[in-house]
Parts: structure tokens; C-alpha cells; sequence
């Protein structure tokens, strides 16, 4: 993958990332999330930088997949 095509992921998965960021902590305290029952022993900086990641590499993975179906084909298209 040339370094055009990554920051062409990458880039609009991080805009991508920090509205979703914005969105979900905008509604959601993280001293309130719970995992199996019981209460993350996180710092909210901790909740808020793992959960910016995890939004990052979901909207990487969403933009790298549109990429590659938009991807054009060697073939000429037929003309049916």
C-alpha cells in the first residue's frame, strides 16, 4: 500500500475517530462503564484515549475495505 492510499485511510478514519469521540463521551461518563459486572479501574483519560483508538482502527478498517471494493478493475467495463 503506497503512503497515499494509507493516509487516504487514515485521515478521514481519524476525523472519522474524533466525532465519534465526540459523540459517544458527549453522552456517556466513563467512570459509569462497567465490564462483566463491574467498574472499570481506568482513569477517564485512560477510557477516553482507549476508546479513541478503537474508534480510530474501526473507521480505518470501514475506509480500507471502501477503498477496496472502489478499487477499479483491470477490465474493460462490457457494453451490454
Amino acid at each position: 500500500m503506497t503512503a497515499q492510499r494509507t493516509i487516504s485511510v487514515l485521515w478521514p478514519a481519524f476525523l472519522g475517530a474524533c466525532v465519534l469521540e465526540a459523540l459517544v463521551f458527549a453522552v456517556v461518563d466513563p467512570h459509569s462503564l462497567q465490564w462483566q459486572g463491574q467498574s472499570l479501574e481506568l482513569s477517564r483519560q485512560s477510557v477516553y484515549s482507549l476508546a479513541f483508538f478503537g474508534f480510530w482502527g474501526v473507521t480505518a478498517l470501514v475506509a480500507s475495505l471502501a477503498l477496496l471494493v472502489a478499487k477499479p478493475t483491470d477490465r474493460p467495463a462490457s457494453a451490454d
